[in-house]
């Protein structure tokens, strides 16, 4: 099954692919990922990205569709792929059609911007040993002090409410488009996230079988 992960920053998705990935063999696919690995085995389109990054220029949308299409012929994803973070636009999702990369089914993993406001602006990390801390879901023992190794714990700048409502601003002019992009194909499932990791990906799972 070849499935498209849609949702804003925060609202779960990196978690739920790698969830449905176990439970359906097939791999994960993220931009920064796939765009880093081109770039350091020097395939063609890795070559023409690092040339853009090497400038600070933006990877245009055809090098960064060039280098999924890359790694979607790789033999690991014969039988499907989860693709997270891609397309962000509506330009990107055309240039994937005229590829001829066919899409079986696209999540968009609905969660209200308020909650993810709580849920990321509640987020810490140690800044000694990277553990991940979160005020409501996962508090440290000791305030502000990392269970691990007693390191302070501090905000991200992503994390950052003003920073979030930036992301989740850019989230909601960029890439919602593409909710009704794929509607209009008939290929949209909306799933509501739930407020456990298991409901959401039960209702996931369930979405998918339909």
């Amino acid at each position: 099954m070849n499935l498209i992960l849609l949702g804003a920053p925060g609202a779960g998705k990196g978690t739920q692919a790698e969830i449905v990935c176990d439970k359906l063999g097939i791999p994960a696919i993220s931009t920064g990922n796939i765009l880093r690995e081109a770039v350091k085995n020097g395939t063609e389109m890795g070559l023409k990205a690092k040339s853009f990054m090497d400038s600070g220029a933006l990877v245009p949308d055809d090098v960064i569709i060039g280098i999924i299409k890359e790694r979607l012929a790789q033999p690991d994803c014969s039988k499907g792929f989860i693709l997270d973070g891609v397309p962000r636009t509506v330009a990107q999702a055309e240039a994937l059609e005229e590829m001829g990369v066919t899409i079986d089914k696209v999540v968009d993993l609905e969660v209200a911007d308020e909650v993810i406001m709580r849920r990321l602006s509640g987020r810490r990390v140690c800044s000694a040993c990277g553990a991940s801390y979160h005020l409501e879901f996962k508090p440290s023992r000791e305030p502000d002090r990392c269970d691990r190794c007693s390191g302070p714990l501090i905000v991200r700048k992503d994390d950052e409410p003003a920073t979030v409502r930036d992301r989740l601003a850019a989230y909601h002019e960029q890439t919602e488009p593409l909710v009704e992009f794929y509607r209009q194909r008939g290929k949209l499932v909306v799933v509501e996230g739930q407020d456990t990791i298991a409901d959401t990906t039960a209702l996931l799972l369930k979405a998918l079988e339909a």
